[in-house]
């Protein structure tokens, strides 16, 4: 049986006494909440944290709400709160398709999505959706808070910019009219980690696209935000010769690795469809043809 290595444990009750927790136990210390990642890896020693500060008691991050023109996201929501939430779905529907792919609903029940984005696995499924959405992350520390994008945010694999006496304490998406989003995703069974996923993110002005992003997942070493798609796709007409073209960008712009769920080739083939299926349906709902 495997078992993590001995730890102590703390139980926060406000933001304010987690973060000083962190900041007096420094980077031995790691924040759990829903733990569906962070203990499986201690279970296989490749996480070895001398203390855990327990943060699931943390009320005032379980929230989704619309202020100052963006959608705010408390790190403490569950993937069950945003798959549920209308809010969310009316102005982003992506994270409606995202979370029905993820996992199973215990842990959809648990999972948070400050501890989805914190764990920084490549392949994760909300940072793509974050991503694609030009999302920001709120840092707070005891002597205030800093707001990063996702490109700053996800320093590499595993990795974030989150210091050892910070903690992440909202996400927030600026919200537009006439948007659409879509998020499509190969998986080997369902709730498995992608083999890969891409995100879209549209604006339109009639059938021209005023602008556009699209994110991949488990094609890299972090989650990919594809600049050059955004460059194409701004100003033009939306058509299946746009679609395709994105995708082929798409493909030749990501960088996968040949393992155990596929070869290098069929993964950017997946970059390139999905891509492609990611933009079609986003412009549909930002059109109003698909709920």
């Amino acid at each position: 049986m495997q078992v993590p290595a001995p730890f102590e444990y703390e139980r926060a009750t406000s933001v304010e006494q987690a973060i000083a927790l962190r900041a007096k136990l420094g980077d031995e210390a790691r924040f759990i909440a829903g733990g569906h990642s962070l203990l499986p890896m201690m279970k296989l020693r490749l996480a070895n944290p001398e203390h855990l500060i327990d943060i699931n008691d943390l009320e005032e991050l379980f929230y989704i709400k619309e202020e100052a023109g963006e959608i705010r996201i408390g790190a403490m929501s569950r993937h069950r709160d945003l798959l549920d939430s209308e809010l969310l779905y009316q102005h982003f529907p992506i994270f409606r398709d995202a979370e029905k792919l993820i996992a199973d609903p215990v842990v959809r029940n648990r999972g948070t999505i400050g501890g989805s984005l914190c764990q920084a696995d490549p392949a994760e499924d909300l940072s793509a959706v974050c991503a694609t959405l030009g999302a920001t992350c709120v840092i707070k520390s005891e002597t205030g808070e800093r707001v990063v994008d996702m490109k700053e945010f996800h320093v590499g694999p595993y990795e974030t910019a989150v210091g050892d006496a910070e903690m992440l304490t909202e996400i927030r998406i600026p919200t537009a009219s006439n948007g659409g989003s879509a998020y499509e995703k190969v998986e080997r069974r369902a709730g498995d980690w992608a083999v890969v996923s891409s995100g879209a993110s549209v604006w339109m002005d009639g059938d021209t696209i005023t602008a556009g992003r699209v994110g991949l997942a488990a094609v890299g070493d972090n989650t990919t935000q594809l600049d050059g798609v955004a460059e194409l796709l701004a100003g033009k007409t939306a058509s299946e010769e746009l679609y395709t073209q994105a995708g082929e960008l798409a493909a030749a712009s990501c960088s996968p690795q040949t393992d155990n769920r596929g070869t290098e080739a069929y993964k950017r083939h997946l970059a390139m469809e999905l891509t492609r299926r990611s933009l079609r349906r986003a412009v549909a709902r930002a059109q109003g043809q698909e709920a």
